[in-house]
C-alpha cells in the first residue's frame, strides 16, 4: 500500500511512506529528476539500480520509501527496508553489493526545508525500529538529515575507500612516487598496445550480453581462488543486467570491452555520477595475463578517461584496501555509518555502537594474529 506520514517539517512539505514496490516502479522519472538535483548522489542512489536490487533482493512487505513533495514536486527520498535481525531496524536498499548508501535531497533554496521535512518522516516511519544508514560517503545527503534529527543520534566509520583525483592517466602516471615507477606503468601501457588489446563502449542494447560475458569472465579469473560468492548468483547476474542497460542509456554506467581480434578477452562495468567514477566490477581471461597484459592498468587507463572527459572530481577505486591499489598512491577516504533513534528506540542504537566496537576490536586483534605468523610467530 502507498500510506502517508502525517506531522511534516513545515506546511510547505508533505512527507510520504511507500510501501508498494510496484508505486516504486512507477517512480522512476521523478526519482530520476531528483537524482539529477542531487549533487552528492552516487549511482547507487539512482533509481534503476535500487529498483532493480529491490526486485532482486526484497523481501514482502519491508519496503520503506520516505518521500518528500513539495508543490508536488519530489524534493527528498529515503530509500530503505525493514529488517529484524539482529534488531529492529530501517537500513537503506542495496545493500553489501552497493559502495555507498545515501539519501536524495535536492540541492538549491529548498534544501533545508526538505531536509527538516524527511528527518520528521523518518521518524514517524520508523516507529520502534533504529535508523541505521551505512556506507555514506563523506559529504552525502544523510549528513543533512542528521544534522535535523531531533532524537539520540550517533555517527561511526564504516568501510575504507580508495580515490584518485579525477585527471588523466598521464596525470596519474606523474603521481607515482618514482621516475622508475612511472616508467614501468608506460612501458605496460605500450604493451598492451603492442598486443593490440582495443577497446570500446558497448550500446545499450547490448549491455545484457556484454554483462553476462563480464560474469563468466569474472568466474573464470577467479577459479580456485577466494570469491565473493554473491557475484556468482543467477540473482545478482539478473539485477546487474536489468540496472546497467537503462543506466548506461541514462550515462549512469559504461560498460567496455577489450578486444584481441574478435575475442572478447575482458569486460569492464564503471560507474558513474556528476561528482565520480567508480570501476565497479569486472572480468578477464587469465591468457591476458598470461600474454603479460597488466589487467589493472589497462582498466584504470579506461577509467581515467571517463572521470577526464566528463570533468569529474575523482576517481573512485571504491571500498577494499587491497594492496595493488596503494600502487597509485590513493586518498583514503572512510564511509560513515549514522544511527539516528528515538528515546524508545535508544537502548538499540546503544547496542549498535557496542557492536561496532566489539568487531573493529576483534579486526585489529585479527590483523595483529596476521602479523604475527608473517614475521614467523606462527613456525614450529
Amino acid at each position: 500500500m502507498n500510506g502517508t506520514v502525517t506531522g511534516t517539517a513545515t506546511g510547505a512539505s508533505r512527507t510520504e511512506l511507500c510501501t508498494d514496490e510496484k508505486e516504486f516502479g512507477r517512480l522512476a522519472e521523478e526519482w530520476g529528476r531528483l537524482y539529477r538535483r542531487c549533487d552528492a548522489a552516487t549511482p547507487f542512489q539512482s533509481h534503476a539500480w535500487l529498483h532493480s536490487w529491490w526486485l532482486s533482493y526484497g523481501r514482502p512487505g519491508r519496503l520503506r520509501l520516505v518521500l518528500v513533495r513539495e508543490g508536488g514536486e519530489l524534493v527528498a527520498a529515503a530509500p530503505l527496508m525493514l529488517v529484524r535481525q539482529p534488531w529492529p531496524a530501517l537500513v537503506p536498499l542495496g545493500g553489501s553489493i552497493s559502495d555507498f548508501g545515501d539519501v536524495l535531497i535536492e540541492d538549491g533554496e529548498r534544501t533545508d526545508r526538505a531536509a527538516a521535512a524527511l528527518a520528521e518522516g523518518l521518524a514517524l516511519a520508523a516507529r520502534t525500529a533504529l535508523i541505521d544508514f551505512r556506507e555514506v560517503r563523506p559529504g552525502g545527503a544523510v549528513e543533512r538529515v542528521y544534522a535535523s534529527w531531533r532524537g539520540p543520534r550517533r555517527r561511526v566509520l564504516d568501510s575504507l575507500c580508495l580515490e584518485l583525483p579525477g585527471a588523466s592517466m598521464d596525470d596519474l602516471i606523474g603521481r607515482l612516487a618514482t621516475a622508475k615507477a612511472q616508467q614501468r606503468v608506460r612501458a605496460k601501457l605500450r604493451k598492451l598496445t603492442s598486443l593490440g588489446v582495443e577497446r570500446r563502449a558497448v550500446r545499450p542494447d547490448e549491455v545484457g550480453a556484454a554483462l553476462r560475458r563480464l560474469l563468466e569472465l569474472h568466474r573464470l579469473q577467479w577459479q580456485g581462488r577466494k570469491v565473493t560468492t554473491e557475484h556468482l548468483q543467477e540473482r545478482f547476474a539478473e539485477h546487474l543486467v536489468r540496472s546497467v542497460g537503462p543506466m548506461v542509456d541514462a550515462g549512469d554506467a559504461v560498460v567496455t570491452e577489450f578486444r584481441l581480434g574478435d575475442t572478447v578477452m575482458a569486460v569492464d562495468l564503471t560507474l558513474l555520477s556528476r561528482q565520480l567514477a567508480g570501476g565497479y566490477l569486472y572480468g578477464a581471461h587469465p591468457q591476458l595475463r598470461e600474454r603479460k597484459a597488466d589487467v589493472a592498468t589497462m582498466l584504470l587507463h579506461a577509467c581515467a578517461q571517463h572521470t577526464e572527459a566528463g570533468g569529474r572530481r575523482v576517481l573512485s577505486l571504491l571500498r577494499g584496501n587491497e594492496p595493488y591499489k596503494h600502487h597509485w598512491r590513493p586518498q583514503p577516504v572512510v564511509n560513515q555509518r549514522f544511527l539516528l533513534a528515538r528515546r524508545r528506540t535508544a537502548p538499540l542504537m546503544s547496542a549498535a555502537v557496542c557492536d561496532v566496537a566489539a568487531r573493529s576490536r576483534g579486526k585489529e586483534l585479527l590483523d595483529r594474529f596476521h602479523g604475527w605468523r608473517e614475521r614467523g610467530g606462527g613456525r614450529p
